[in-house]
């Protein structure tokens, strides 16, 4: 079973910083992307950032400059840093992923979301 389990959520205040982790496990074979999505109650997950298995990197236009979405050296994990963060950056912070496993699956794997608060 493929799993994602986000960490490092939290409160900070408006101007601060935090540094989200994904890490994957499970029969994983190769990643074709991860990501970062967000959610805040009544509206659509969106896309913050997301990274390739080619390295291509794509951001929302909110958070360019202010986030950088990165690979760990094992590969099999993920991060999202976020300086400046502002009010609206609160929501639940989602790591997805887009891989292959050693069964020959394809599969669309989302973690549980972890919580970013910001205050004004």
């Amino acid at each position: 079973q493929v799993q994602l389990v986000e960490s490092g959520g939290g409160l900070v205040q408006a101007g601060g910083s935090l540094r989200l982790s994904c890490a994957a496990s499970g029969s994983i074979l190769s990643f074709n992307t991860m990501a970062w999505y967000r959610q805040t109650p009544g509206k659509q997950r969106e896309l913050v950032a997301a990274i390739s298995n080619r390295g291509i990197i794509d951001y929302a236009e909110s958070v360019k400059g202010r986030f950088t979405i990165s690979r760990g050296n094992a590969e099999n994990s993920v991060y999202l840093q976020m300086n400046s963060l502002k009010p609206e950056d609160t929501a639940v912070y989602y790591c997805n992923s887009v891989l292959s496993t050693h069964l020959g699956r394809y599969l669309d794997v989302w973690g549980q979301g972890t919580l970013v608060t910001v205050s004004s």
